[in-house]
């Protein structure tokens, strides 16, 4: 009789699953949900079983035996098991790689669910021994005990390897002697208990109303939560949260950036009285699989996590929150391009969950929905506690010519708002030094040898780096092409950072950016010295225009806010519009009212005209018109085929091939653009291609890639190049 069969998830390039018979006599079976080795080729790796089957469509003789089941019981519970395949289907990508998205490092790599850890412990023997006379005779032995006893008695392997480096060679002596003792015990870490809850202020009328018009108990519903900066959606998120575990459910909240991490789990710990399982990308592996754990077995009510945290399994699911849903960080860019934010919405369906998406500046995909009734809209338009609106103005560098980046009237609010005591923001959506290097005599500039991109100086390491390729070398001091000498060319954080110093430098001056906050505890340190005020001139990028409390920012002022103006991509003014607004609402949240400054080269530019005189809410209104006329989203559904190889001519000949089968399947209502050059055609020294798919049908564009992912995988041409399918773009580059 044949054999059950196991459809096998296999961290490996293809769209499918890998069939196999169950491990042989003595090993447990293996349901779904479960991972198991397995023999692949002439490695053994690690893969989960999606599914069990009956029989295979391939031949029996051929079907080899998985080599063990790596868990006792299912990780992954159905529902689990279906957001894993509906990801890989949505987004045309191979089922192991998504498997191996959602798991952590150490159960990719097969190792169990409740690590072992290893601990000395010290006996009556060896507590009873004298250390100075074993010191003169064996330091080494001398110093485990010692760092055992300081210890309470017993230490992880862990923690002595800190503790006492070099003790290990040591053990067995003291081991074969009765001094210490070696145990194992399996990992079953507890969320951390805090401080007693803190009461949270009085809601105001709009944040009263928000709360009492979402349910808690009505099955899956979205809402979208649009409220002004500083108008407390944090405080309504809490109070859900709040009722969410008084319920005995879990609450899972996905936040945009690391950066924002800290700063909300104090937060949250106040008011909850409990941490948070935290799930980032920059924590250890051990630390991100126990709350991974915590958040599967139940023992973590509240989940706080950016982007992968979508796929955290929940033993008791009650609510999911989108914090700052506009944020492009939510859409991951490399390998699986899946975007948290849409599959939270997935998963709050699948699970019959409430979601909230808070914004103070909405994508205008959720915009669309929520007028059109589809999710309930729900709108904060004033501040809490009171506070008022800053104030926006323009200056228009025609008129008031910059100085070091910082026109007359920027310099003098600066010094007016410092002597009031207040506190200043000068934010500049761009790091380094300078943007490039000029030669004085020729006017070359200094390019990368493997971008088509123009190459960063930073000064403080004298180098000159591209922020797309990371490439580096020495900063040039004349000019490769006519030797004349060579100078900085427009302003960076650090630049600014250099000017503000030497103007303003006794009030304390801070930059804020990816560079400065490098290390770990960096950006923990410099946000508590800005919000305690021992910083009074902040300058940085976007890293601080969201999320961020300073009590006694007064003034924000915006260097360069002409980037996104004349952007090749659709969605620049929205994207510029969100940047300003959410910037500009760091100013004035508490008693002094706020006031922002936008430096222009294009004050008549209607962009500006529409912000200042209607704010978000009128640019968008715009931009949804302008989308709805060209047909973009949110009015139809885009997928971009990507195509990059070292050699120029590959990625072009590749793409005309897929092109040629996409248009042979005749899917009229599906527009096949390209391929055409990726605005940055050179990048890392590859050259790069796209070709766009476009379609008011997303059921017909979905249908068309389907029935080319095969195809792709199949074309001679593929393992020449690297090709990658991103449905739903929000990058075009």
């Amino acid at each position: 009789m044949q054999e059950a069969v196991l459809n096998v998830a296999i961290n490996a390039p293809l769209s499918r699953l890998f069939d196999y018979l169950p491990p042989r006599h003595g090993a447990p079976g293996a349901s779904p949900g479960c991972r198991v080795l397995v023999p692949f080729g002439r490695r053994r790796l690690v893969g989960l079983v999606m599914g069990v089957a009956a029989s295979s469509d391939v031949p029996a003789a051929k079907l080899k035996h998985a080599l063990d089941v790596l868990d006792p019981a299912p990780l992954l519970d159905d529902s689990d098991l279906e957001l894993l395949s509906f990801v890989s289907a949505y987004y045309h990508h191979p089922i192991g790689e998504v498997v191996a998205a959602a798991l952590p490092a150490p159960l990719r790599h097969g190792n169990p669910l409740l690590p072992l850890i290893r601990e000395a412990r010290l006996t009556a023997s060896g507590a009873a021994v004298d250390l100075d006379t074993l010191t003169r005779k064996a330091p080494r032995q001398a110093a485990l005990l010692a760092a055992l006893r300081r210890a309470g008695g017993v230490a992880t392997f862990a923690a002595l390897d800190e503790a006492a480096p070099g003790w290990n060679r040591s053990r067995k002596s003291l081991e074969e002697k009765g001094w210490i003792e070696i145990s194992e015990r399996q990992d079953v870490s507890a969320v951390r208990a805090v401080s007693a809850r803190q009461a949270g202020p009085a809601l105001n009328a709009g944040q009263a109303a928000a709360l009492e018009a979402i349910s808690l108990d009505g099955g899956f519903e979205v809402t979208l939560l649009d409220g002004v900066t500083g108008s407390g959606k944090t405080e309504v998120y809490l109070r859900l949260i709040e009722a969410v575990i008084e319920r005995g459910r879990q609450a899972l909240v996905l936040v945009p950036e690391i950066g924002l991490t800290p700063q909300l789990v104090g937060r949250l710990e106040q008011r909850l009285g409990l941490a948070p399982a935290v799930l980032h990308s920059s924590l250890p592996d051990t630390e991100r699989l126990a709350a991974w754990r915590a958040a599967r077995d139940g023992s973590a009510p509240l989940v706080l996590g950016t982007r992968s945290a979508v796929f955290v399994p929940l033993a008791r699911p009650g609510l999911i929150v989108v914090d700052e849903e506009h944020d492009s960080s939510f859409k991951q860019q490399e390998g699986l391009r899946y975007s948290a934010r849409d599959l939270a919405l997935k998963r709050g369906k699948a699970l019959g969950l409430p979601v909230v998406l808070g914004s103070a500046t909405p994508s205008l995909e959720s915009l669309h929905r929520a007028r059109d009734g589809e999710w309930r809209h729900l709108r904060l338009p004033v501040r809490a506690g009171g506070a008022a609106p800053p104030r926006l103005a323009l200056i228009d560098l025609k008129r008031y010519p910059p100085e070091d980046g910082l026109s007359q009237p920027v310099q003098s609010a600066i010094e007016r708002q410092l002597a009031a005591g207040g506190q200043v923001l000068v934010f500049i959506n761009r790091r380094g030094y300078a943007p490039t290097l000029i030669c004085e005599g020729c006017g070359a500039l200094a390019e990368c040898r493997h971008c088509d991109a123009r190459m960063t100086v930073h000064t403080a390491s004298g180098r000159l780096i591209c922020h797309h390729c990371g490439a580096s070398r020495r900063l040039d001091r004349t000019c490769a092409e006519c030797g004349s000498d060579v100078t900085p060319l427009g302003h960076g954080t650090q630049r600014l950072e250099s000017v503000l110093r030497r103007r303003f430098g006794e009030h304390g001056v801070a930059r804020i950016d990816s560079d400065s906050t490098r290390r770990r505890g960096a950006m923990q340190k410099a946000l508590a010295a800005a919000a305690s005020g021992e910083s009074r001139v902040l300058v940085g990028t976007q890293m601080l225009s969201k999320g961020h409390h300073f009590p006694d920012l007064a003034l924000v002022c915006v260097v360069d806010a002409d980037q996104g103006l004349f952007s090749t991509d659709f969605r620049g003014t929205e994207r510029l519009a969100q940047s300003i607004v959410q910037v500009a609402g760091r100013a004035g949240r508490e008693q002094r009212r706020g006031e922002v400054l936008i430096q222009t080269a294009f004050a008549s530019h209607p962009f500006w005209a529409a912000l200042l005189g209607g704010g978000y809410a009128r640019v968008a209104d715009a931009a949804l018109e302008e989308r709805r006329a060209a047909g973009w989203p949110p009015f139809s559904r885009l997928a971009l085929l990507r195509a990059s190889a070292t050699d120029r001519d590959l990625p072009q000949r590749f793409l005309e091939t897929a092109a040629a089968q996409a248009r042979a399947e005749a899917v009229d209502a599906v527009r096949v653009l390209g391929p055409v050059d990726a605005p940055m055609a050179r990048r890392a020294g590859r050259y790069r291609a796209h070709l766009l798919f476009q379609s008011a049908n997303r059921r017909l564009l979905h249908r068309l890639l389907a029935a080319l992912l095969p195809a792709l995988e199949a074309e001679a041409g593929a393992r020449r190049v690297r090709w990658s399918i991103d449905v739903d773009p929000i990058e075009l580059f």
